[in-house]
């Protein structure tokens, strides 16, 4: 998946861009928590799952 639509993905509906990068899982239902709680958390939360997967340079 592009990563555009991935970042994209994580500000609009954090949920569903963790979901399609970590599966199923506690990443997933703590991102819903946290997006429930307030968009800025669960889109923060997004953001840092999928640049954590990328190697630094």
């Amino acid at each position: 998946m592009s990563s555009l639509v991935r970042i994209l993905l994580a500000i609009f509906l954090p949920p569903v861009a963790v979901l399609l990068t970590t599966g199923f899982g506690l990443q997933f239902l703590l991102n819903i928590l946290l997006w429930i709680l307030g968009w800025l958390p669960g889109t923060v939360h997004a953001l840092w799952l999928m640049n954590r997967e990328r190697p630094l340079l």
